[in-house]
């Protein structure tokens, strides 16, 4: 994840000026499309061009089991992660009927789900295991394994940005994995862990004390973690880690990554230890309600686009957030210049 190979070069920022002089000649007051002017200079300098355009967006939905699930970190058992796979294989999701109205392919990708799956046009098998170790006693994978775990998260990313892609948004789907990205929120930005702790899939108040309990307990076992990798291994999932090196791979290849909620921003605080430039390449879709999200995206120094209250995941949020990536490119590339349209910029005597 970390050769030089794997570098992330800085967006085009030396498009910044020419891009907002851009926006400056269109028919409005200068500034006054707010952060949709600073949409559209972002992924202007993303696409290295003045003419920024979506092509082919896709939500990439990756699954994985968590060996803490069965410790009592999440209200559902596991077997929830490969029943709502099948749900989103059917297309009955909110995921499936949000990516539909939105114009969005989905791929659903088998990062690590404890069951085998049958064969089916939109589901991508990497399983690494069936599930994780359990980080309430140990570490949840290897190093090698979280490598391998990133390596084939960017084969998946390759995969649709050579179909023409060049807009991912990075969902996931795993019982337990709310609590694995309190664990790697704790890590990576320091803050104390029951402020990175929150109720995930709807715990009562035993349940998140619970929870706690066990991220403590974790945490004491997890040792001496020294690298973003160590971390990895140490607290995260297969789909956190593939996630990772998708979001990597996406910027390497000037794609726009949409980040969605608590666990992809979790993803995204990997990525961004092993390759600060990764950001540059990142919109945050929204501040989910799930505590610990605004922390986390005050930490990455993120703004995001919506606040809808929403914790459900699988990106959601992320797909939610496109028709305004959309809708800034298009004001950028469609409207007319006061020139073109003959309209005065200066008051006449």
């Amino acid at each position: 994840m970390e050769n030089e190979s794997s570098t992330v070069q800085p967006a085009a920022l030396d498009l910044r000026l020419a891009l907002q002089n851009k926006l400056n000649h269109l028919t409005k007051p200068v500034g006054s499309l707010g952060l949709l002017e600073n949409l559209a200079i972002q992924i202007g300098m993303i696409q290295n061009t003045l003419n920024p355009q979506v092509i082919k967006p896709h939500v990439l939905v990756f699954a994985g089991d968590h060996g803490a699930a069965n410790d009592g970190v999440s209200a559902y058992p596991q077997a929830v992660t490969w029943q709502m796979v099948e749900n989103f294989l059917q297309g009955g999701a909110a995921i499936n009927v949000l990516a539909r109205a939105n114009g969005l392919q989905l791929k659903v990708i088998d990062a690590g789900v404890n069951h085998e799956f049958f064969p089916m046009p939109d589901l991508i098998s990497k399983k690494m295991a069936h599930g994780t170790a359990s980080f309430v006693h140990g570490p949840a994978m290897t190093t090698d394994a979280a490598e391998m775990a990133s390596m084939r998260g960017a084969a998946v990313v390759e995969r649709v940005s050579d179909d023409g892609c060049n807009l991912i948004v990075f969902g996931e789907m795993g019982i337990g994995n709310t609590a694995s990205a309190a664990l790697l929120m704790h890590y990576f930005t320091g803050l104390p862990l029951d402020d990175c702790i929150g109720r995930g899939t709807g715990l009562d108040d035993a349940g998140l004390a619970r929870k706690r309990a066990l991220l403590h307990q974790a945490v004491q076992h997890g040792g001496a973690v020294k690298t973003p990798l160590q971390a990895l291994a140490q607290y995260g999932g297969f789909e956190i880690a593939m996630m990772a090196g998708g979001m990597l791979a996406a910027a390497r290849l000037r794609a726009i990554i949409v980040v969605d909620g608590f666990i992809s921003t979790a993803a995204m605080l990997v990525a961004h230890a092993l390759q600060p430039n990764v950001l540059q390449y990142a919109v945050f879709a929204h501040t989910s309600g799930e505590q610990g999200h605004a922390a986390m995206l005050r930490y990455l120094h993120a703004v995001p686009l919506l606040n809808l209250q929403m914790r459900l995941g699988e990106g959601t949020g992320g797909v939610m957030a496109v028709p305004i990536i959309e809708s800034a490119l298009r004001l950028l590339n469609q409207m007319a210049t006061f020139k073109s349209a003959t309209v005065s910029t200066t008051l006449e005597s």
